[in-house]
């Protein structure tokens, strides 16, 4: 710790306000205002009773400058005095990490039960000393402002407002404190700084306006009367405490009209000199406010509070600063636009400015500049939760040799490369564009310096190697201006083709990725650019600054949302949402709706997947939600909550959705009109999974027109369920394919109900019996004849035969009925055909003889020759020692001849029937989709 020591010497008092106003006569205004002031006649306890008075406060103004004045605040407004100290008396200034400093804004602040638990957490508090910088009450500050508008309006109500403001004061500080001496103080000086006020304001409503100094003057009080109130309540609570009128203290050098710079050197001298007449371990600082280095009050401006803090944990060399506010810290995207985003542990001083840069509730980036000289930390913290450990700011030893932090996991939190992303909306893109640019110093220049003068603000720039063209973004409301002035700039150079045009793109958004970590590391912009491409976003500009701290896109805004959504969870710093919608809560449907219900949790928890089931549709009834169904009791949702069925409003549902960027139709039907819709789907980026076999057994342009869609959209489309039910049938003949194996044959039983009627076929049974038994155990569709007829084979056959490359279509395969031509009438009923068919099992008896006097057995097999180029569905007869004579139950069996395989065929065999499985099926794509989104593998 270091410590500076000083001595008190006798100081020159005058009351505060009088020390104010007499800083403030010197500050340039108006010629005009100036002659309206003089004209007034203000009594001598308003301060400006007279010229004399006027003139005796700027002959005082030396006096006042002298380098020991540095009074404690006073209560008393009377007439300047001098108060001498008898013996000079030495006080040690502490310096080190025995300080903590904090900060409280507005809110912390904004009535009495909130004032009270900041006192108490201060109290708390176990370090040796501690600075804390409060804001003004919540609202108070525009309240000020308001009254000073009002005032330059000439708006007689300017007093009204400010006996608002007085009362808000007043009753707050008499429910805080109580009866007192700390009460009648605080009453006293509310008074008198209420009184002179006015009779400022009053100046300012006659001379119809306030240059910047009157206008820093009366907007900093609220600060005045919270560090007092705030004091008091710490008192109150059993600890001394003092505050601070930083004005006395905090020298800073206005830079621009909305900036400035702090002038360390002379403040730290005014904060020695200030601790020597106020030696305190508590000390409450007002925030905001400073004083120009002729002692003319002003304010420090945007988060000036939090940039007060951070000069004080500069000027004290604290152990650490932390800002109070009312979020838990820095998240990693927006929780208003995320749901799901992260409070982030840590984040170094780069990261937090390139975050605040873009938007994020962070910290102005002039906040860190003060503490990173000492590695001073800084974390945001929620005084309404004050368990929540927050967010630290503090330095790298990735961009500093002088961090005393070695640990990098430590320093950045938990191991992400990306840490968080932000965006900016309502933005446009202007592109200046021509082949004459290239290679014309100066034009670059020409273009911003015209920006410049039409006071446009430049967000992001991004210039094509080839340098014939340049793409900048700003604010949407300042395009126009900025288009307007380069068309004139540059009208010469359009006329002659040099330039080829000046291009605006309005409705656009900026989105940030940010994160230290990312300079060393490779694919970081792949796996953003391919999660915005999985989300079926475009991405209209791109920038990296060479620090590689963050990589900026533009997006449409209409994509911003989910564009945030998609990047956000592909880097794991949230679940990967899915937005789902159901189509047939059949057999099928309901099974898988069920077998979601059973497992999301685990989903959820162990695999970052959080599937959300947004609508269910039927064919006389669905039911949407805004955020998700509650799969524990879907069937009464859906039975109670159902609306009539509207397949169009359904899909907008899903497709509008822009709190989930991902989203998926599961069909679950066999209809061949829904299938009608998936190209429509994916046109909307909207991914589809499906059992259905219609799509892509149905006409094949169709099925061509979804494919190719499919490929250019980015979109997603599995069927697996189609074929085999859940075993991995079309994803295996897809592996072949992609890793260069030729195609020969495809064999296989995909139809698990004909797999058990000839598994069962042995003996004495007949074929109607066994069809019989077949149906009872469900293994059947309602009418038996949709089986048996061959053409639910004859369709996989087709989706084999394109998966493979072939063009066929249903009419192309021969397909062999194993339904009586005599019952295939289709005015028969079912239960006439079920009575009719014994009648004819002779047919299938005398094929079943036949086949076993070869040793042999029958099966019902679907074939894919692509050699041929033909399909077929036929009954033919096997070998018992062939593999599609040993199965049993509805076990589905499926061979691959190919290049590789041709001796011993590639052979899939397992369950190819049944709600269970082929839900399982769908599930399994449904999970695949996540991990192709962002999921974990």
């Amino acid at each position: 710790m270091e410590a500076v020591a000083v001595t008190r010497t006798p100081v020159l008092e005058l009351p505060q306000h009088s020390r104010c106003v007499a800083a403030l006569l010197r500050s340039p205004v108006s010629a005009d205002s100036t002659a309206r002031v003089s004209r007034l006649g203000f009594r001598s306890a308003q301060i400006w009773s007279s010229e004399f008075h006027r003139s005796s406060l700027r002959n005082a103004v030396p006096r006042l400058e002298q380098k020991n004045f540095n009074s404690t605040v006073h209560s008393s407004h009377a007439d300047a005095g001098v108060v001498t100290q008898e013996k000079p008396k030495e006080v040690i200034f502490p310096q080190g990490d025995s300080w903590a400093v904090h900060k409280f804004g507005g809110t912390c602040v904004g009535n009495t039960e909130r004032i009270s638990n900041v006192a108490g957490i201060i109290v708390d508090d176990p370090s040796l000393r501690k600075a804390v910088v409060v804001s003004a009450m919540s609202k108070v500050t525009d309240m000020m402002y308001d009254v000073l508008d009002k005032a330059q309006s000439r708006d007689d109500t300017y007093t009204t407002a400010l006996d608002l403001i007085e009362e808000k004061h007043r009753s707050t500080a008499s429910a805080l404190l109580g009866e007192g001496e700390d009460l009648k103080k605080f009453l006293k000086n509310l008074e008198d700084d209420i009184l002179n006020l006015k009779a400022m304001l009053r100046a300012i409503y006659i001379a119809g306006h306030a240059n910047e100094n009157f206008s820093d003057y009366v907007a900093g009080h609220g600060e005045l009367w919270s560090a007092q109130m705030l004091a008091a309540a710490v008192r109150k609570k059993g600890q001394s405490c003092v505050w601070m009128d930083a004005r006395k203290v905090l020298v800073v050098k206005p830079t621009s009209s909305n900036q400035v710079d702090p002038d360390f050197e002379a403040s730290l001298a005014k904060l020695v000199d200030w601790y020597a007449e106020t030696p305190a371990d508590c000390i409450i600082v007002t925030g905001f406010i400073a004083s120009t280095p002729d002692g003319i009050p002003t304010t420090l401006k945007r988060d000036g509070s939090d940039f007060s803090a951070a000069i004080m944990g500069n000027l004290l060399r604290a152990d650490q600063v932390t800002i109070w506010t009312d979020v838990d810290g820095v998240y990693s995207a927006d929780p208003r636009k995320v749901k799901d985003a992260v409070v982030l542990s840590q984040l170094s001083y780069q990261e937090a400015w390139e975050m605040s840069y873009f938007g994020a509730n962070v910290l102005h980036p002039r906040t860190t500049i003060p503490v990173m000289k000492y590695n001073i930390p800084i974390t945001i913290r929620n005084v309404f939760n004050v368990s929540a450990p927050g967010t630290r700011i503090w330095c790298s030893p990735l961009t500093s040799d002088t961090c005393p932090f070695e640990d990098d996991d430590e320093i950045d939190g938990a191991d992400k490369v990306v840490k968080g992303f932000a965006t900016i909306d309502h933005m446009a893109l202007v592109n200046v564009e021509g082949t004459g640019m290239a290679g014309v110093p100066g034009t670059a220049s020409a273009i911003f310096e015209t920006v410049k003068d039409v006071g446009a603000n430049v967000v992001m720039i991004s210039q094509a190697s080839s340098e014939h063209s340049v793409c900048f973004a700003v604010p949407e409301k300042e395009v126009a201006a900025v288009a307007e002035a380069l068309e004139r700039r540059f009208k010469t150079a359009l006329k002659a083709g040099r330039l080829s045009k000046v291009e605006v793109v309005k409705s656009c958004a900026i989105l940030a990725a940010v994160g230290q970590r990312m300079a060393s590391t490779p694919g970081v912009s792949a796996t953003l650019f391919n999660a915005l491409a999985k989300a079926n976003i475009n991405v209209r500009a791109i920038a990296q600054g060479c620090s590689e701290y963050n990589i900026t896109v533009v997006v449409n805004q209409e994509d911003s949302i989910r564009a945030l959504k998609a990047v956000h969870s592909r880097f794991y710093l949230s679940k990967t949402p899915l937005a789902v919608g159901i189509i047939g809560p059949g057999l099928i449907g309901r099974t898988l709706l069920n077998q979601l219900r059973d497992q999301s949790a685990t989903l959820k928890e162990e695999f970052n997947i959080d599937l959300r089931i947004m609508g269910i549709l039927g064919s006389k009834t669905m039911v949407l939600d805004e955020s998700r169904l509650d799969l524990q009791d879907w069937q009464s949702i859906y039975d109670e909550r159902g609306v009539p069925t509207d397949l169009s409003k359904f899909t907008s549902h899903l497709h509008q959705n822009h709190f989930v960027p991902n989203k998926v139709i599961v069909d679950c039907t066999a209809d061949a009109v829904i299938a009608e819709h998936y190209l429509e789907w994916l046109k909307k980026g909207i991914h589809i999974i499906t059992p259905n076999k219609k799509a892509n057994s149905g006409p094949l342009d169709q099925y061509l027109a979804v494919k190719q869609m499919q490929r250019q959209s980015y979109t997603h489309y599995f069927y697996e369920a189609t074929v085999g039910a859940g075993l991995p049938i079309m994803s295996t003949l897809r592996g072949l394919l992609e890793t260069g194996d030729k195609i020969h044959e495809v064999q296989g039983i995909f139809s698990g109900t004909l797999s058990y009627i000839f598994n069962n076929l042995v003996g004495d049974r007949t074929f109607s019996d066994v069809v019989k038994e077949a149906k009872a155990e469900g293994f059947t569709e309602p009418d038996p004849r949709d089986d048996l007829s061959g053409m639910d084979v004859g369709r996989k056959v087709v989706i084999l035969a394109r998966e493979a490359g072939l063009k066929l279509s249903l009419d192309d395969v021969r397909i062999t009925s194993l339904v009586p031509r005599e019952l295939q009438d289709p005015n028969l009923s079912v239960d006439e055909f079920m009575r009719k068919l014994p009648e004819f099992d002779h047919e299938i008896t005398a094929k079943r003889e036949a086949a076993e006097a070869n040793g042999k057995v029958l099966r019902f097999v679907g074939v894919v020759d692509v050699l041929k180029n033909k399909g077929a569905v036929d009954l033919i007869e096997v070998e018992k020692s062939d593999a599609f004579a040993q199965l049993s139950g509805s076990d589905n069996i499926i061979s691959f001849k190919t290049a590789r395989y041709q001796q011993n065929k590639l052979i899939v065999r397992g369950p190819g029937a049944g709600a269970e499985v082929t839900a399982g099926g769908v599930f399994s794509d449904l999970l695949r989709l996540s991990s192709y989104l962002g999921a974990p593998s």
